[in-house]
């Protein structure tokens, strides 16, 4: 009890609720209204007046005295998203006149429609129809995460896949690309119309640092929340309370979050298990799936040992991307880094197309494709004529869906740029002093090797027949 009395002392001293922490947005899409918001024009339309509720509600009422150049809900700030057009935290919507496919795509936690800018771009240039969904309780306040539920995310994802499926001819192939808690959403989605629901098939699913995973601790997340419920504990229903400078991506989370994303990876093994009680999962349209070894979000052998194992072998594809293994970085890394290369190259014949870029020896920057066929245990080697940045040792859980000339999180700020850059935040000062911690800053937020992501994924749409 004194450890317990002692964490919420700590937890009450963290810096004080703003509103963007606080304020409750009435206008919120839920599961129990699925029955009523059946399309996706009546979602958006409940979107528009969610968002003219957050102009009123917050922006409108931050003081002049308070607003900051860099703070997200400053109206006119280098943070504020309703500067830009389209603004990225909105649902948004391309579609094609004779569209070769169409595709879902799902932010992550905490994230928003902009996480999946780069791959709605490529995929809207092959000819598909493209959705980006804000999912509940994302791109408007860090307090959308307090009561937002799987449930609500589930019910968004199933109205959309049916207004897609609506909006286009019934032959017309259907794929959702999830990153994150949006590729675990992904994932349940499918497996839940294996199981029988009625919902419009996926013809493929592509899947970016997905969520499958996350920490055991993540099960204690409900008692944390419940306590918040009690008077003058409101701050323990916060893991984190952070400035608000990203325009696209809360800094502050809820426990709530982390209860939500847990339940859903249960609600997955759950599925896995009715399906596979006679054997391998049969029948899962085809996955192509990209994870980085290195991920401090979700649990990176999740992917193969709580996904890939229980499927059977048809067709599926896993891409992971290794640290950077030059001599010169290695005696800076952690030993069970360095050691995860040798375990997944040794491991018994797998039901998955395993590839890993990874360096192709330890005295050079370049990378090589290191691949597995399913069910086999021969290693081909490919040179890939990319190599790693000089200053990059590892990709991240949040690098992989981002191109290098991604004007907010990529290698390099643009000569017009009107918005903050957060691709290489140089900061020097005193250790101790900032509220963001230096881990935070230095977090890699774009994909080096991006080109190689977009090449695989072509070439999984032409397996599929689709280009």
């Amino acid at each position: 009890m004194a450890l317990i009395g002692v964490y919420i002392l700590v937890l009450h001293q963290r810096p004080e609720l703003e509103p963007w922490h606080q304020v409750e947005l009435e206008g919120e899409f839920g599961a129990e209204h699925a029955a009523e918001v059946q399309s996706l024009s009546d979602y958006r339309r409940l979107e528009d007046a969610l968002f003219q509720e957050l102009d009123q509600k917050v922006y409108a009422t931050v003081p002049q005295s308070e607003r900051r150049r860099f703070l997200r809900y400053s109206a006119g700030s280098l943070s504020d998203p309703r500067k830009f057009v389209p603004n990225w935290n909105r649902t948004t919507l391309w579609q094609h006149a004779d569209p070769k496919g169409a595709a879902l795509l799902l932010h992550g936690l905490s994230d928003s429609p902009y996480s999946m800018r780069a791959l709605a771009e490529v995929l809207r240039d092959r000819g598909f129809t493209v959705l980006a969904l804000r999912l509940p309780g994302h791109g408007t306040l860090p307090s959308g995460l307090l009561s937002t539920s799987q449930e609500d995310w589930m019910a968004a994802v199933r109205l959309a896949m049916r207004s897609l499926r609506a909006q286009t001819e019934p032959d017309t192939p259907l794929f959702i690309v999830g990153y994150s808690t949006g590729a675990a959403l992904a994932v349940e989605y499918t497996l839940a119309r294996l199981l029988g629901e009625n919902l419009p098939a996926a013809n493929g699913l592509v899947l970016l640092s997905p969520a499958i995973g996350v920490s055991p601790l993540a099960a204690l997340a409900v008692w944390q929340s419940r306590l918040a419920q009690l008077p003058g504990l409101h701050k323990l229903a916060w893991t984190d309370l952070l400035p608000e400078y990203d325009p696209y991506k809360y800094n502050s989370f809820t426990v709530n979050a982390g209860d939500q994303i847990y339940r859903l990876t249960r609600r997955i093994s759950g599925q896995l298990q009715r399906l596979g009680g006679r054997g391998p999962v049969a029948g899962m349209p085809p996955v192509l799936a990209f994870q980085s070894v290195a991920d401090a979000t979700v649990s990176a052998p999740a992917v193969l040992n709580a996904l890939f194992r229980h499927l059977a072998p048809e067709g599926h594809e896993l891409v992971g991307f290794d640290i950077n293994r030059h001599a010169d970085i290695e005696p800076f890394l952690a030993m069970p880094a360095l050691e995860v290369r040798a375990r997944l190259l040794d491991e018994p014949p797998l039901p998955v197309d395993f590839t890993l870029v990874t360096n192709a020896s330890s005295s050079t920057d370049d990378v090589v494709a290191l691949r597995r066929a399913a069910m086999s245990t021969q290693v081909e080697e490919t040179p890939l004529q990319q190599a790693w940045p000089a200053d990059v040792y590892s990709l991240s859980h949040v690098a992989l869906p981002f191109s290098p000339s991604d004007p907010l999180y990529g290698s390099e700020r643009t000569a017009d740029s009107q918005s903050i850059f957060l691709g290489k935040v140089d900061l020097r000062g005193e250790r101790g002093l900032l509220t963001v911690s230096a881990d935070g800053l230095i977090r890699l937020r774009y994909n080096p090797f991006f080109s190689y992501l977009e090449a695989r994924l072509n070439a999984f749409l032409r397996k599929q027949g689709v280009i």
